[in-house]
């Protein structure tokens, strides 16, 4: 693959459509490259020779990496919020335009004219959304991807780990040329796993207690399998995924084999797109008035927890529901 090389992105290929600086603030504040930097991404080169000064991040998750590593003032766009803001970002996310409610269009892309374009998910990348990674490059706007959702399989980083995540947020630093800014986040997020660790008492999976995580559905629910956020935190606070055995991520389960495996806890993701099953309170309901569920363990004593839906996926967010389970976990040994 090519390495796609960034001076000033789409104003270099775009230049009838006029090009602005967006009130980029000194160099000295915007951070500086002290050398080209190369990025291998889910098999795509990626090159940037000066920091991208009009970012567009595609969904959620992008977005609050980004102002958390303080570059609202380098982003000229941002799409898909699936969540509440982050309260402590509320005020740099205001600043943002705002592109499409879920991902914006070529067309919304191109005329946002960025320099460098940032998603978690592949699907932002489609072709009737953003368009393909490889027709931005030619545009000479460098896409990065995370890499735990590559949009082939044999690229795609198989198992998610929160030193994995940190690995992510340092990629997206170094492209802005701020890697300090990612050792100070990477430093609070480690503190605050190490706390929540710590707040669990000692165990070890086989001894801890069985979690089930359930983030959609009723008629058909969908858990927390192998390999996803929810087995990393399970990992880290000593306790069993009820779902580790399943090869999928986010498996279709069924309430007669979670009836069977009577998990200790449940997990509830609180999702905010008012599908079925998807708010913590729709989920709690439909586990206490139907037959099956309603006898489960965790159910009857009311043990549960209710977590970010994003939180479950690879974010800054997951810190947050390694924290929220960790706190809620004493006295659930079986």
């Amino acid at each position: 693959m090519k390495t796609v090389s960034v001076k000033v992105g789409l104003c270099l290929v775009l230049a009838a459509a006029g090009c602005s600086d967006g009130g980029a603030a000194t160099p000295a504040a915007q951070g500086h490259l002290a050398a080209p930097v190369h990025l291998t991404n889910c098999g795509l080169s990626v090159g940037i020779t000066a920091p991208p000064q009009r970012a567009i991040a595609l969904e959620q998750n992008a977005t609050e990496i980004m102002l958390s590593l303080g570059l609202a003032d380098r982003m000229v766009g941002t799409s898909y919020q699936t969540d509440p803001v982050l309260p402590e970002l509320r005020p740099a996310y205001e600043k943002v335009p705002v592109l499409a409610k879920l991902y914006p269009s070529r067309e919304a892309v191109r005329a946002a004219n960025p320099d460098f374009v940032y998603s978690t998910y592949t699907s932002a990348y489609a072709p009737d959304a953003a368009g393909p990674r490889a027709d931005l490059a030619t545009l000479g706007v460098p896409a990065y991807l995370s890499e735990f959702a590559c949009e082939k399989p044999a690229d795609t980083t198989q198992t998610v780990t929160f030193d994995g995540i940190f690995d992510e947020i340092r990629d997206i630093a170094g492209v802005f040329g701020v890697p300090e800014r990612a050792d100070k986040l990477i430093h609070d997020q480690q503190g605050r796993l190490d706390a929540a660790r710590g707040s669990v008492p000692t165990a070890t999976p086989s001894a801890g207690p069985s979690l089930l995580w359930y983030y959609s559905g009723t008629h058909t629910p969908y858990v927390a399998g192998h390999g996803g956020v929810p087995d990393a935190i399970s990992s880290l606070l000593g306790v069993r995924n009820a779902f580790t055995d399943a090869s999928q991520k986010w498996p279709a389960g069924n309430w007669e084999e979670i009836a069977k495996r009577n998990p200790d806890v449940i997990v509830l993701a609180d999702l905010t797109r008012g599908g079925d099953g998807d708010s913590a309170q729709s989920k709690i309901d439909f586990l206490r008035r139907n037959p099956v569920t309603s006898k489960l363990d965790a159910v009857v004593a009311g043990r549960f927890v209710t977590v970010p839906g994003s939180s479950m996926d690879p974010s800054i967010r997951s810190v947050q529901a390694a924290e929220l389970v960790g706190a809620n976990l004493h006295g659930t040994a079986r």
